[in-house]
């Protein structure tokens, strides 16, 4: 049987076009899957999209 690992994860994401809650958890999956996140910051740049920054915690298999 293999050990569940609860893992932090920092992460800035490039906001693109459609629904924000989609991109932010895809993007976590690929680290495991998302128990809870939240986003902490915002930088709004006037000439690209805004980048995010999310804090969360996910649960993957194995060890840390």
């Amino acid at each position: 049987m293999s050990a569940i690992a609860l893992r932090p994860v920092l992460l800035q994401l490039e906001r693109a076009p459609g629904p924000l809650r989609l991109q932010i958890e895809a993007a976590l999956r690929v680290q495991g899957e998302p128990l809870r996140w939240a986003i902490t910051a915002v930088q709004l740049r006037p000439d690209a999209p805004s980048l995010l920054q999310i804090e969360a915690v996910v649960r993957s298999a194995g060890g840390c």
